[in-house]
């Protein structure tokens, strides 16, 4: 190897004394082959750790580890270069590479969604198309350019100009990579937004696209004259592959997957299959991913394709891929850029090339009378890169197709499309902001004639039916509809392309799609569920939508999902549900986090329901109590419970506790300075007005008009008497608790209970309903107002950050 650029490598491997013909298996080969994943495996961990913040995909990260051994860097000292990757483990790494590399493509065909690619939106195609046509156009005009710019160097001099050098210069701008797609929308937590849904479609059929221009025009620079027999057998194999092989697998696939026969020995035929295909397609004179994608893109997707993903992932694209996508980075000399005379020229063509796709997707996208900025962030969206590219740039390097320069300044441009996509749109969309500009998302704010937009969040089928029960009870009528938007979270935990391809649209049952995964069947069985209900209300409208994120971060989704929709209310299950013996249990303690990071910062106001067979109740005699202690949570509870006493049968009744003497004390001992402390007496003042003008108003309109509707006042003098008045309530016997979580309170008796809460995000009140020690059988909807910051679940736990700009605007 020299010490500028990588040179081939003459090593022989063949050794007759040898079973395997090369030397020493065990003690030289596979001790270098070790090392060598050890290192870029790591070090790719450790770069995906540091470029997380800036949501950089696997693929920087493992790029980044080859372009740390190039000549300007670890390159420029051999021993270190030698120890990682001698001339006598080249070929082993590159095998085992091109191995997984196969393999990959195979996951890619599997995670296609061919409905969607077969049902596409005249807007998708028409983005996906532009995207592919313009820079085709533009391409080989900016290649003369470069070559002009660039001129003839004796050190680095340029490829002689041939078409094939055109061919593989322009199918590389056209590429978008439907996973990296993906995997940015989810890391930006736009993918359940307008414009995510629009630049996934638009990917996947751009994706799609890509596949076939590979397959048609590659070979011609890979076999020259002879590629038109080539491109012929390759459509004959794809052809026979969908219409014969693919329903002979299916029927087989289907068959095992329903009644779960699946074996290792069975799951070992498929993975052959895929090298199968391989061969045959490489045979035949095209590159061995196109047999491997053709053969994922066949086989049946839903449960079978999860099991597949799952087995595999780990191991292709943990370990097999990253060998592969380092090798690029080896291969990247970027001093034969800067070094150069005209460098400024040589990075203005690399933005060129960058802004390409850019300006096809912004003109499209104007046509069909999107923002500008939602133009420009779909395009920079579209123009991500992936392993496509990437294996086009190194079939052009392994045949010098491309030279040294040529291959630098358009991979450079792959990479810098890649990398400053993220923070780019971070930059420029900044959907934080729009949550603080929007005005009030409240019930209280809402006018009786306006229609109602809520979320409800699901997790199973169950909490479905809960969640229907409590929306039945919101008095929709045709001058006061209900428009539900219905969220089913689904934990991201594989592959985001996977997940996300198989919950676009809703699953039908399509040959070969009878066999739906476990969230897809719970999907199915979920919009079912929600189409009934709207089918039996004219005044509800209902939506059914899929979230496949993280659920340490599925909450932002909520937010932007609140945010699009506009929405005044978001509801959430509670982490417990009921047992067979009355008692509430934990289902999964994860939901309780979610809960309370969608408090901290929802665009809206938020429910939280505890479902105590709320269903078994009838809803013609249903009675809703509200306890009302004081605070902007407890005005927008009574709120929602005066819209459900609109509904026929619905009987309500109001319980104001008032707190004097001791209990009326104000919280200040998070406060050290007196200004602070007289503060907050200022504003315990100003909610007591608020709160008092707010029942004054629902006594006048309400309780007077209304024979169902009743108001009462308990004192309270101390903080032992809380249990006891609610003790007494209960007896009474209610339906369905209506209570605030007790936002901006500030009484010393509710803070100093506030410690003993189990849930802390159902406040103090809240908590001791659901407790199971209270013995209540009534379920109960705790309620925050948007408006007045999010909860901190902290030390101080039941404390807000008040933006008192905020306050004195509402008030």
């Amino acid at each position: 190897m020299t010490d500028t650029i990588p040179a081939c490598y003459n090593v022989s491997i063949v050794n007759p004394n040898q079973f395997w013909k090369t030397d020493k298996v065990m003690k030289i080969e596979l001790p270098i082959l070790a090392i060598q994943i050890v290192f870029v495996v790591g070090l790719s961990r450790i770069f995906s750790i540091i470029y997380k913040p800036l949501h950089q995909t696997r693929l920087i990260s493992q790029i980044a580890v080859g372009f740390l051994l190039t000549p300007p860097l670890l390159g420029r000292f051999p021993p270190i270069f030698q120890f990682i990757f001698p001339v006598n483990g080249i070929v082993n790494v590159e095998i085992l590479s091109h191995i997984g590399l196969i393999y990959y493509a195979f996951l890619s065909g599997l995670e296609m969604n061919l409905n969607t690619i077969l049902h596409v939106k005249r807007k998708a195609a028409s983005i996906a198309i532009a995207g592919i046509i313009f820079p085709m156009l533009v391409a080989p005009w900016l290649y003369g350019l470069f070559r002009k710019v660039y001129g003839h160097i004796m050190m680095f001099p340029l490829e002689e100009s041939t078409n094939n050098t055109y061919i593989l210069w322009t199918l590389v701008l056209t590429v978008t990579s439907f996973p990296v797609v993906a995997h940015t929308l989810s890391e930006l937590k736009l993918l359940y937004t307008g414009l995510g849904k629009a630049a996934l479609t638009a990917s996947m059929i751009g994706d799609t696209y890509s596949w076939i221009l590979f397959t048609l025009f590659v070979p011609f620079s890979i076999n020259g004259k002879g590629a038109i027999y080539t491109v012929l057998c390759t459509i004959i194999f794809v052809v026979v592959c969908i219409f014969v092989v693919r329903p002979i697998i299916q029927w087989f696939i289907d068959r095992k997957a329903d009644k779960d026969e699946w074996n290792d020995n069975q799951l070992l035929f498929i993975f052959m299959g895929v090298l199968a295909c391989s061969c045959i397609s490489d045979f035949l004179g095209a590159h061995a991913i196109v047999g491997a994608f053709v053969f994922g893109l066949i086989l049946p997707h839903g449960k079978f394709a999860e099991m597949v993903n799952s087995i595999s992932d780990d191991f292709i694209a943990g370990f097999l891929v990253p060998l592969f996508f380092t090798g690029t980075g080896m291969k990247l000399m970027l001093f034969t850029i800067f070094f150069h005379e005209n460098w400024l020229f040589l990075i203005m063509i690399i933005f060129l090339l960058c802004a390409l796709k850019i300006l096809s997707t912004l003109f499209v996208t104007l046509f069909f009378g999107m923002r500008i900025r939602d133009g420009l962030t779909l395009g920079l969206i579209l123009n991500n890169k992936g392993a496509m590219a990437l294996i086009m740039l190194n079939i052009a390097w392994d045949r010098t197709i491309f030279s040294v320069p040529t291959y630098a300044v358009i991979t450079s441009a792959v990479l810098l499309m890649t990398i400053l996509v993220s923070p780019i749109i971070n930059a420029i969309f900044k959907p934080r902001q729009r949550f603080e500009q929007n005005k009030l998302k409240t019930i209280q704010k809402l006018r009786v004639d306006s229609e109602l937009r809520l979320i409800t969040c699901i997790h199973n089928t169950r909490q479905a039916a809960n969640m229907i029960n409590i929306i039945e009870c919101f008095n929709a009528m045709r001058v006061s509809p209900v428009h539900v938007f219905a969220l089913y979270l689904v934990e991201l935990t594989g592959r985001a392309a996977a997940l996300v391809a198989a919950h676009i649209g809703k699953p039908n049952n399509q040959p070969g799609e009878q066999n739906l995964t476990r969230s897809q069947e719970e999907l199915e069985s979920i919009h079912n569920a929600f189409d009934a209900l709207g089918e039996a209300y004219d005044a509800i409208r209902v939506e059914t939508l899929n979230v496949v994120s993280a659920y340490a971060t599925i909450h932002e989704d909520i937010y932007h999902s609140a945010d699009e929709k506009r929405t005044s209310l978001i509801l959430l299950p509670f982490h417990k549900q009921l047992t067979l013996e009355g008692t509430l249990e934990v289902t999964n303690v994860v939901y309780k986090d979610i809960n309370q990071n969608v408090m901290q910062g929802a665009p809206c106001s938020v429910g939280i329901f505890v479902d105590r067979d709320f269903g078994s109740v009838l809803k013609m005699n249903l009675h809703v109590r509200v306890i009302f202690v004081g605070g902007p949570d407890d005005r927008e509870a009574l709120a929602i419970a005066w819209r459900m006493a609109g509904r026929s049968g619905t009987k309500l009744s109001v319980v104001r506790i008032l707190l004097l003497g001791e209990a009326a004390e104000v919280d200040a001992s998070v406060h050290d300075e007196a200004q602070e402390i007289l503060s907050a007496v200022i504003d315990t003042d100003k909610q007591k007005e608020l709160d008092d003008e707010y029942i004054n108003t629902f006594r006048l309109i309400a309780v007077n008009s209304n024979d169902s509707i009743s108001y009462s006042e308990i004192d309270i003098h101390s903080g032992e008497d809380i249990p006891v008045i609610l003790n007494e309530i209960e007896k009474f016997g209610c339906d369905l608790y209506v209570v605030g979580q007790g936002n901006c309170r500030n009484s010393k008796v509710l803070t100093n209970l506030l410690e003993w809460c189990e849930c802390l995000e159902l406040g103090v009140i809240g908590d001791i309903l659901v407790s199971n020690n209270f013995g209540s059988r009534s379920s109960v909807l705790v309620v925050q107002q948007y408006g007045y910051g999010g909860m901190i679940f902290g030390n101080n736990l039941n404390r807000k950050v008040t933006n008192k700009g905020m306050f004195e605007s509402v008030v």
